[in-house]
């Protein structure tokens, strides 16, 4: 008898399992355990009866069923069924399965015996209803050349192949979804589909064949009148307006896209143009409103059950880059984990974007290491993901390294951001102030607040708050307070921690300019507690450094010495080899004032 369930075919006379037409391997007493539970699937199986039936005139003891149980849910894993074997404790074992365990589909047969393309595309539409994305290509592939692939198995064969990272593999399959649909007549199937051309064109960075999508979308568009079509199209050109330095007119489109779908049930399109909405209001500072819509965004599209993984990914991706753009990292480190969770729960690979997202994160709170291969796996990914986010991997790949003390390989990746036609600030800059080089560091910073791109808007206040700093290093007292009082002045507008514990460092900076000891001081324990609030481990152990010095100088040895052991620790969990040297350096210099002062006491 044979049986078929999910992407699985089970062949009891041949004594094969298949999933997604691949064998599947198991051992002898492995296939009878699924066979006999199978047959039984009506209720609930004991443990004495499955032992007596799998291991007849054997004497074996649990173990051995458990062993049995966890190699056959190893295998059902991979066609997404293991929680198919329900463990009931104290009752037994049962087959579970939400659909109809059927006979296997009919499929053609082909001369030589195999099976034809009819059994292959059943198969393919299961696994990409299942999310099971890289049997989904691979059947869908398998089935195609007997003209049998519908409009809508060419856009889920695209979908399971962006779901997979292949991104340049998908492109052509969506041109045949397009043609697909337009001879069938369905123009607003086509219009999302070369929509979606045009996005893929754009991120590659092909920026002239997305726009002539987007017109033909526009063409099949204009004749319909179906609100979610009309939002897509607009929302897209909201991105290629950012993008061409028009952030205005970037918000009206998003806000145009949002008015036309709103209370039209249709989710997942109304929750992807309202955080649109609310990056380009934090682009033209509008903080709390566009904090407000990419929260409200969020919970519309949680709220459905039929998010989209591309579109899901859109909308978490643009979140994280919010986030990230503004140092708003509490943020930023919630939705990076929410984002991989959905990448997992929606069977995708890990994108490019979403390790360029959790790097950074990962390292201003100073998982050094992971931060490193995170960010490294980015570039290897993002090259046919998003080449136009490249120069940011490298600005980021560039922060890790400077923190981690390879001071020379930073440089490097700063320089390749800033070739790619990034800007690299603030990292680059602090690194060249931590170098003696001030000067550079200050025109640096000036130059990347330049331009109205939504990255230079949107990283406005970080950048702002980096300049004060260096300002304040520089001597140029009446720059930092102006922009000091620029920053604390708006709260509204910049509430994130990491901005107001750049401006606590500067206003030390200052005091120290003019001798005054104690308002530095309360100044630098203000800044570290405002980056202990976020985690941000890298900046806490710089600070306690700081803040050590400031005491030795002031003869507060004991103060000074539990700051340098309190960053000590923390520099040995971070993996800076460049912190934990000048955690040692400080402590030499504390262990050398001790006995000087006590022979000055002495004198």
């Amino acid at each position: 008898m044979a049986f078929s369930f999910g992407l699985f075919e089970l062949d009891e006379a041949g004594r094969v399992l298949l999933c997604a037409r691949q064998e599947v391997a198991l051992q002898p007493r492995v296939f009878d355990l699924l066979i006999y539970l199978v047959h039984h699937r009506d209720r609930v199986v004991s443990k004495d009866e499955l032992l007596e039936a799998v291991w007849p005139d054997v004497t074996v003891t649990d173990n051995s069923l458990q062993r049995a149980v966890s190699s056959l849910r190893a295998a059902l894993r991979k066609g997404g069924m293991e929680g198919a074997i329900r463990n009931l404790p104290g009752k037994g074992y049962r087959f579970f399965v939400d659909s109809e365990i059927r006979p296997p589909e009919r499929a053609d047969r082909n001369q030589d015996g195999t099976r034809g393309a009819i059994g292959a595309i059943g198969l393919a539409r299961r696994a990409a209803v299942g999310h099971l994305w890289l049997q989904a290509a691979t059947l869908f592939q398998s089935a195609d050349g007997d003209g049998q692939l519908s409009a809508e198995d060419f856009h889920d064969w695209a979908l399971a192949l962006q779901c997979l990272g292949r991104t340049a593999a998908a492109i052509p399959i969506l041109v045949r979804a397009v043609a697909a649909r337009s001879e069938a007549g369905d123009a607003a199937g086509a219009a999302v589909d070369a929509i979606a051309l045009s996005g893929l064109h754009f991120e590659s960075g092909q920026a002239a064949i997305g726009k002539g999508w987007l017109a033909r979308a526009e063409d099949w568009a204009s004749r319909l009148d179906d609100p979610p079509t009309t939002a897509l199209l607009l929302w897209m050109k909201s991105k290629l307006a950012a993008f061409d330095g028009e952030p205005e007119q970037a918000l009206a489109l998003a806000d145009a896209a949002y008015t036309a779908v709103r209370y039209k049930d249709a989710l997942n399109i109304e929750a992807l143009s309202l955080a649109y909405r609310g990056f380009y209001r934090l682009c033209l500072g509008d903080t709390h409103g566009g904090l407000a819509d990419q929260d409200h965004a969020a919970a519309v599209a949680l709220s459905s059950n039929n998010l989209d993984p591309i579109m899901g990914g859109s909308l978490y991706c643009n979140i994280l880059w919010a986030a990230r753009m503004f140092g708003d990292w509490a943020r930023a480190d919630q939705w990076t984990r929410s984002y991989q969770n959905f990448c997992s729960s929606s069977g995708m690979e890990l994108t490019g974007s979403c390790q360029l997202h959790r790097s950074e994160v990962l390292g201003i709170r100073g998982s050094l290491d992971e931060a490193l291969a995170r960010i490294q796996d980015a570039l290897a990914r993002l090259t046919s993901d998003a080449p136009w986010s490249m120069g940011d991997a490298n600005r980021v790949l560039g922060d890790i390294l400077a923190a981690i003390g390879n001071d020379d390989a930073a440089l490097e990746a700063y320089d390749r951001a800033y070739t790619m036609g990034w800007c690299p600030e603030p990292g680059r800059a602090m690194l060249l102030l931590a170098r003696g080089e001030a000067e550079a560091a200050h025109a640096s910073l000036e130059r990347s607040l330049i331009g109205k791109t939504w990255w230079t808007l949107q990283r406005r206040g970080i950048l702002l708050a980096h300049l004060a700093l260096v300002a304040a290093h520089t001597h140029r007292s009446g720059q930092a307070k102006a922009l000091i009082c620029e920053l604390s002045g708006s709260p509204d507008r910049w509430p994130m921690p990491s901005i107001r514990a750049l401006t606590n460092e500067a206003q030390a900076i200052l005091a120290l300019s003019r001798q005054d000891h104690e308002a530095a001081m309360r100044h630098l324990h203000l800044a570290r507690q405002l980056w202990s609030s976020i985690e941000g481990r890298v900046q806490i152990v710089r600070l306690r450094l700081q803040i050590s010095r400031l005491q030795l100088q002031r003869g507060d040895v004991r103060g000074a010495m539990a700051e340098v052991h309190a960053a000590q620790l923390l520099a040995n969990e971070l993996g800076s080899p460049k912190r934990v040297a000048d955690c040692v350096a400080l402590q030499r210099d504390i262990d050398a004032w001790q006995p000087a002062a006590r022979r000055q006491m002495c004198g």
